[in-house]
């Protein structure tokens, strides 16, 4: 890198590293669509989308390289049942039944994939009505399941990916979807886990999106603090129970045609049809950009715990760690786990600023690829993000209440070691 553009850089990631995570209010719900991937860069999403939380659509061009554009659709755009059924059939695949309400979101059960593709069939043959309701094929970790298999690349927008990063590291999960459903098949509201970011591209069929900018689900509560399972109910116009639903603004509505990709920003509630027999490729991912987001939705996540079982504080020993327990069994994490996940990131960018880029690590789909595209000076940006979130974390009274010796290196060492880094590499 030249000094003009390592200057260049240096200020890009300074002026953008301490911008406000707010969302903010589109004027007329007015959505950026991105047409050609050569006039787009990586730092044109960083600077308009990624750090103002703001969403986009990419156009089809973006995917019509993807193995699954090419193999899993008809030419007249259907879902190429004969091709999934010869590629996944004996797969076990999690569905869910769109016009039944449990809780707060759809029951699932596994079925075996060709049984769900017959059982697709039949629904398309009888004008999309079944006994059994409208099954939709959500959340299948077929990247996972099927690594082989030529489906689709993830864009270099999207590569900076912390989540996947840290679960690929500890073999223990990941963030990576296909979604399969008729029309008719829709997604309750909700905000995606850990208030991450994601993507979502049409292999095939159109999508509608309902979507509310970060803070404005506050207004669709009802009167106990609990958000509506269906945002378009006519229940919310009862001021009753809805007592601050026309404070709210409209959403942003967003009609996804096949190949295209939307971009939801980080914690925007949003609520999904499919328009037609759509498949979907979905990533959930945080970065440098939204690692506080994450942070902050944790710490409310555990008052929300402690203020369910404050009548136990007293009596219970444990009762913080009981806390910590229950969180991770609702988010899926926990604060030892959070720190393990920053230390995890900020280990794989400290190897990378110290010892360089070999050529077989940059030439293959791992982190340290990742980083190689992206520039050693994405690498110090991470970095100067996780000791934000790291120095507020080992602060906080709750996680300092917890038995910390399992940690290694100890939270004050891996701080001295992040730090020495940063200041290395910008010497």
């Amino acid at each position: 890198m030249d000094r003009a553009t390592f200057a260049c850089s240096t200020a890009f990631f300074r002026d953008y590293s301490s911008s406000s995570q707010g969302a903010f209010c589109l004027p007329g719900g007015h959505v950026d669509f991105i047409e050609k991937a050569e006039s787009f860069t990586y730092s044109d999403f960083f600077r308009d989308y990624l750090i103002p939380n703001h969403p986009c659509i990419f156009s089809a061009k973006f995917t019509e390289d993807w193995g699954s554009r090419r193999n899993w659709v008809t030419w007249d755009g259907k879902p190429d049942f004969d091709h999934l059924l010869q590629k996944f059939g004996e797969a076990v695949v999690p569905v869910a039944n769109c016009d039944v309400k449990e809780y707060n979101s759809n029951p699932k059960e596994q079925l075996p994939f060709k049984e769900y593709i017959k059982y697709w069939k039949e629904y398309i043959k009888n004008d999309y009505r079944s006994s059994r309701g409208c099954l939709y094929l959500k959340d299948w970790h077929l990247s996972r399941a099927f690594p082989e298999q030529d489906v689709y690349t993830t864009p270099v927008y999207f590569s900076s990916d912390w989540l996947n990063e840290y679960w690929d590291a500890v073999a223990v999960d990941d963030y990576r979807f296909v979604y399969m459903g008729p029309k008719g098949s829709w997604t309750p509201f909700h905000a995606d886990v850990f208030r991450s970011y994601s993507w979502s591209a049409n292999i095939c069929g159109r999508k509608k999106w309902l979507l509310y900018p970060a803070g404005q689900e506050e207004y669709l509560k009802d009167r106990h603090g609990n958000l509506p399972f269906d945002v378009t109910a006519p229940s919310l116009q009862d001021r009753s129970v809805y007592p601050r639903y026309n404070q709210s603004q409209p959403p942003v509505e967003i009609v996804q045609e096949a190949g295209e990709i939307v971009f939801v920003p980080s914690g925007w509630h949003h609520q999904v049809y499919n328009l037609e027999d759509t498949i979907s490729i979905n990533h959930n991912w945080v970065n440098g950009c939204n690692v506080a987001i994450m942070w902050c939705f944790l710490q409310d996540e555990l008052a929300a715990v402690q203020r369910e079982i404050s009548e136990w504080k007293d009596p219970m020993d444990d009762w913080h760690l009981q806390c910590q327990l229950i969180m991770k069994s609702c988010t899926g994490i926990d604060y030892k786990e959070f720190y393990n996940f920053l230390k995890v990131i900020a280990e794989n960018r400290i190897s990378v600023l110290e010892n360089g880029l070999d050529d077989e690590a940059s030439a293959k789909n791992t982190p340290k690829a990742a980083i190689s595209t992206l520039g050693m000076l994405h690498a110090v940006f991470d970095l100067k993000r996780t000791v934000k979130v790291l120095t507020s974390l080992s602060a906080n009274e709750d996680f300092k209440k917890l038995d910390l010796t399992s940690l290694s290196p100890p939270p004050e060492a891996l701080l001295h070691h992040l730090k020495a880094a940063i200041d290395t590499a910008l010497l």
